[in-house]
């Protein structure tokens, strides 16, 4: 009877071990939808996907391209995709209309929004792109950084606006002109088509300094399930430093993967221009790790936006961000 009752404890704990054992294996499965088709200026989190960094930290990440038919912001407020790639402006637009989204870390300390001008024309610096005729740029740039741009700098005026149609030609057929950009790909096209680099100038060293690049979380999830939340900024705060100093050969794999037309020579500029530029790197983020977010900073850039009236006064700007995930120098030790 002895003998038939330990058999039966050994049976009962050897089930338990393996019970726990699969529950210790599961892995929560988590959604991210980024802002655009994939790219370098993405490779932090397909690199966590590529080097195990989410499945370190218990997690099987997918991630859901964005692209100009996707609408992966609806589809975060919706419930259907856990995380977003957002940005400051994004979420400070989302608590006016009422909606709970909430930013837990901003991988881009810098905005990678640029304009651009030809060169020996005498524009060499910010302030100098005021003698332009013209500066193309998109009706959402027309509303915020450049009210900010004729807030801040004198000569910028409403007669140099000329629409944007994402084609750099009337760009660099006019050298009188100056267009808006990405840091990380219009310089290199114009460079490809036009044979010539062209001045660049990135509004974040001009003082214009939304955080950008965020993971976007639904308020609900943040309040419920804040280790869930953490570990997802973690592991990706580690996938960002291993993208830029290690090995990020599978990263891009999958990447051009999801993109097939990009190529690898954009792909080397995007990352050499994160880089030069401190887009990831740079503030806070320099003592504290990649993802930091601060108060200071957030209120300052509110209150600029409420200057030019893109916000209003009376918006409860700290709803749309928390620094609980972030500033707490995660990955770090990673940089090479």
């Amino acid at each position: 009877m002895l003998n038939v009752m330990k058999e039966y404890l050994l049976s009962a704990a050897f089930g338990l071990a393996l019970l726990t054992s699969h529950a210790a294996l599961a892995e929560d499965k988590v959604t991210y939808g980024t802002n655009w088709l994939a790219q370098a200026e993405h490779g932090g989190f397909y690199q966590a996907v590529a080097d195990g960094s989410y499945k370190k930290h218990g997690l099987d990440v997918t991630i859901v391209q964005g692209g100009p038919n996707a609408a992966n912001s609806a589809l975060l407020i919706a419930g259907k995709i856990d995380f977003y790639m957002g940005s400051a402006m994004e979420e400070l637009s989302a608590v006016e209309q009422g909606i709970p989204v909430t930013n837990v870390a901003a991988l881009f300390q810098k905005d990678p929004q640029i304009l651009m001008a030809h060169p020996d024309k005498g524009i060499d610096k910010f302030e100098d792109l005021a003698k332009l005729k013209t500066i193309f740029m998109g009706k959402d740039g027309y509303l915020t950084y450049f009210s900010w741009m004729k807030a801040n700098y004198p000569g910028f005026k409403d007669e140099q606006y000329k629409p944007y149609n994402f084609n750099p030609g009337p760009f660099i057929a006019d050298p009188d002109s100056a267009q808006q950009g990405y840091l990380t790909s219009e310089p290199y096209e114009v460079e490809r088509q036009a044979g010539w680099k062209p001045q660049v100038f990135l509004l974040a060293d001009a003082g214009y300094a939304p955080y950008s690049t965020t993971i976007a979380a639904r308020t609900e999830l943040v309040e419920k399930n804040p280790d869930l939340v953490q570990r997802f900024v973690d592991a990706s705060i580690e996938g960002w430093y291993n993208y830029l100093y290690g090995d990020n050969k599978a990263a891009n794999d999958l990447i051009k993967k999801d993109n097939p037309e990009i190529t690898d020579g954009q792909i080397a500029y995007s990352i050499a221009k994160m880089k030069e530029y401190g887009i990831l790197e740079s503030g806070e983020a320099l003592t504290k790790g990649i993802g930091c977010m601060t108060d200071e900073r957030q209120k300052e850039f509110f209150d600029a936006m409420v200057k030019i009236k893109v916000f209003k006064a009376d918006t409860d700007y700290k709803k749309a961000f928390t620094t609980q995930f972030v500033c707490k120098s995660v990955g770090m030790n990673l940089k090479k």
